[in-house]
């Protein structure tokens, strides 16, 4: 597969490494450094920037060159920019039919909000999912995991796989529009889905998954660290009750929305007696789905990180491995191309 990048800063870069770790030959179009606006930043290491101003004729020549044997092109621009650089959708495909157009916004291509700014934290807030994330006092955004990544460059690597296969069968390429608002949508439904049959609550931390009931939360430790109990099916919450002692945490009627608040208190004051090692060690092997709460230095030296070789140490320091892992092939960090070799690859390969 091969791919052109037009250069953009969180979720297309995300979808490029991506795409570049699993095989595919990508190109990411990147301004010169003396122009403003190059996208400087994470996820660029495993494939080669070419430096065009797009704002060039030469350079959008070199582009549409590029397209005439590319499977993919992706870009993230607002609405209506890569049109007026001469390289819209309409005039790619003319180049190429069987070219895969993907755009990634976090609003998508029409719509009021279409051509506004935005960032992660807005598109969860306008899909209700931002709302229901955080304690009862305020909500708190979860990094930018949710929207840019889970509802852009997961639901553009989904979209693009898809759009391939149905131009393999067809032989026409089409345009994708992937909003991470709809990304993040898809990601909550069923949360509204449980909602509409009257099984979820709208206020915050009070339902099940959102931190309110006392098996499904985070618990600190006598040395401030945290442990996180995930014991949600009654095999697992018994087996949870009997290691920290709090009996009542293992009957049916810890279930009850009710008593939530006193027992969460109960087991929270148990969790401070001991260290969260000394915890870990007492539940290694009970199935009690409750785990340690590791930060960034511990969590690539964890054993069974390291017996699936999930990190690997490069010049950044820990970089997760690539997922996800096929029985067939391997994935693994793909070592930049240079530019005249991506460009040779472009040249000779076949279409898919």
């Amino acid at each position: 597969m091969k791919i052109v990048e037009i250069s953009a800063v969180g979720p297309v870069a995300l979808f490029g490494t991506i795409m570049a770790d699993l095989g595919a030959t990508v190109i990411r179009i990147d301004r010169p450094a003396h122009v403003e606006g190059r996208k400087e930043g994470a996820h660029i290491a495993n494939r080669p920037v070419v430096e065009h101003d797009l704002k060039q004729p030469e350079s959008v020549a070199f582009v549409l060159d590029l397209v005439a044997g590319a499977d993919v092109l992706i870009e993230g621009y607002r609405p209506g920019v890569m049109e007026r650089l001469g390289l819209g959708p309409d005039i790619c495909l003319a180049r190429n039919p069987r070219l895969i157009y993907a755009r990634m916004t976090g609003w998508g291509q029409t719509g009021p909000m279409a051509s506004e700014p935005g960032h992660d934290i807005n598109y969860l807030a306008l899909t209700g999912a931002l709302a229901a994330i955080g304690p009862k006092e305020q909500p708190v955004p979860p990094l930018n995991l949710v929207a840019d990544y889970g509802g852009g460059s997961m639901f553009a690597c989904l979209g693009v796989l898809s759009a391939l296969l149905e131009a393999h069968r067809s032989g026409k390429g089409q345009v994708l529009d992937v909003a991470m608002i709809d990304g993040v949508g898809t990601l909550f439904s069923m949360q509204y889905e449980r909602y509409g049959q009257g099984f979820w609550n709208n206020a915050r931390q009070s339902n099940t998954l959102d931190g309110a009931c006392p098996y499904y939360r985070c618990y600190q430790c006598k040395d401030g660290k945290w442990v996180a109990a995930g014991a949600l099916e009654m095999k697992f919450r018994r087996a949870l009750a009997e290691v920290i002692s709090v009996p009542e945490l293992g009957e049916e009627s810890s279930g009850d929305p009710a008593l939530w608040p006193e027992l969460c208190d109960r087991v929270a004051a148990v969790f401070k007696s001991q260290t969260r090692d000394e915890w870990m060690e007492r539940m290694h092997g009970q199935e009690t789905c409750c785990t340690p709460v590791l930060d960034m230095e511990e969590a690539p030296r964890h054993p069974h990180h390291v017996a699936r070789n999930g990190f690997f140490h490069d010049d950044n320091g820990w970089i997760p491995s690539p997922a996800p892992r096929f029985s067939g092939t391997t994935p693994t960090r793909a070592v930049a191309m240079t530019p005249e070799a991506a460009l040779a690859a472009f040249s000779r390969a076949k279409d898919i």
